[in-house]
């Protein structure tokens, strides 16, 4: 019965949780009472068995007790009576009346209006069920500072009185690639070793492909992560990053990576040309033996002109230098602005490595080691230094 429960939760959660916001247009309320028909799901399933319905039955059994609460608390006097109907039974709710509002949810939690750690911290708790305390560990922040934040955020929702719907046509398209980019940013956190938060951005990738079936980029930003993640195992050797190209391919998870491909492939036949297609088609050349580098630069070129990034372009510089052309790779490495990127200056090294040019590479990795962050980044650059001056 535990597994029943916890799937019932990571199945539900986000799906009962949109309802009773949309329901109550509340979403403190809608919380606490989402959390308690959970815990009467603890308490009656392993007793009573698992309802024919578990949704309706979550969703049934929250709407109670918040009206319950709305009646019991006098200063809500105006909202009771806007719920001077019967109380709904168990029994009485079909499934099938339940709309799906998750969509906007998520278009709700990821409001310009609020502050982007905001949208990521209530995306996760809403759509996600992660409590305050596994999103504040994700993220490295004390969990009273989580709580604060999303205590702000839900009251800022509020006071601003951020609808709960999906945006109008016109505004759709910068909207969702506000949505993307929360749930890209929740991937590429769990990318770096927090396996959980890596998952959890796929489950979101899942729900909104399966939300809005017709948007290429929501396909693409799936087969991204997925393509990306299949990759995972292979990653990190006794706590050092390994280079795609010196990784161990019977660790990529094939399964993972078709299915990316896949996502793919139904990004393209819907026409996307957008930034995650190209994102997910360079992903999918790097897992090419070899890949083809000659196209992986056109890529990266067209998605540098697409976005304007110049990270893109550091990563043009790489495939430029794969091809043979290490010094125009170097020359394009030496034209961004990017001093505090340690990754610049790790390119800038290994390029300046191959040129044998080894004093200027060792000041190179010096830099990239002064602006580092991860442990296993750390260790691999401290290796490669260590290669110069051995």
């Amino acid at each position: 019965m535990v597994a029943v429960l916890d799937r019932a939760f990571r199945d539900e959660w986000g799906r009962v949780l949109a309802s009773l916001i949309g329901y109550l247009g509340d979403f403190e309320l809608a919380e606490e009472a989402a959390q308690e028909a959970f815990a009467a799901a603890a308490e009656r399933w392993p007793r009573d068995g698992e309802p024919a319905n578990p949704r309706a039955w979550l969703v049934t059994t929250a709407r109670n007790r918040a009206i319950d609460r709305i009646r019991r608390d006098r200063t809500l006097a105006e909202k009771t009576r806007l719920f001077e109907v019967p109380a709904a039974t168990v029994d009485e709710m079909d499934e099938a009346l339940i709309p799906d509002e998750r969509l906007e949810l998520i278009f709700t939690c990821c409001h310009p209006a609020l502050a982007l750690d905001a949208q990521v911290a209530l995306t996760l708790r809403t759509l996600g069920g992660l409590d305050t305390g596994e999103i504040a560990r994700a993220f490295l922040v004390p969990e009273p500072t989580m709580a604060k934040r999303l205590v702000r955020a839900r009251r800022k929702i509020r006071a601003a009185g951020i609808p709960f719907r999906v945006p109008d046509d016109h505004l759709l398209p910068d909207r969702l690639a506000a949505v993307l980019a929360v749930v890209y940013l929740v991937f590429n956190e769990g990318y770096g070793g927090r396996g959980e938060l890596a998952a959890e951005a796929i489950r979101l990738g899942r729900a909104l492909a399966e939300l809005m079936p017709d948007e290429p980029e929501v396909h693409a930003l799936l087969a991204l992560m997925l393509l990306n993640d299949g990759r995972s195992d292979a990653r990190f050797v006794d706590g050092v990053a390994v280079p795609l190209s010196d990784q161990d391919r019977a660790l990529w998870d094939r399964s993972e990576m078709e299915k990316g491909r896949r996502a793919l492939q139904r990004a393209l036949a819907l026409g996307g040309r957008g930034p995650y297609v190209l994102q997910a088609a360079i992903a999918d050349l790097h897992a090419e033996d070899p890949p083809d580098w000659q196209q992986l630069a056109a890529l990266y070129g067209e998605l540098a002109r697409l976005t304007g990034s110049s990270v893109v372009e550091l990563n043009q510089a790489v495939a430029v230098a794969e091809t043979g052309n290490v010094e125009a790779a170097l020359g394009l490495v030496e034209g961004l602005e990017l001093d505090r990127y340690h990754y610049l200056h790790a390119t800038r090294a290994e390029l300046l490595r191959r040129l044998d040019r080894r004093d200027e590479a060792r000041a190179a990795y010096e830099r990239a080691l002064e602006l580092v962050h991860a442990d296993a980044e750390r260790r691999f650059l401290e290796e490669r230094l260590a290669e110069l001056t051995g």
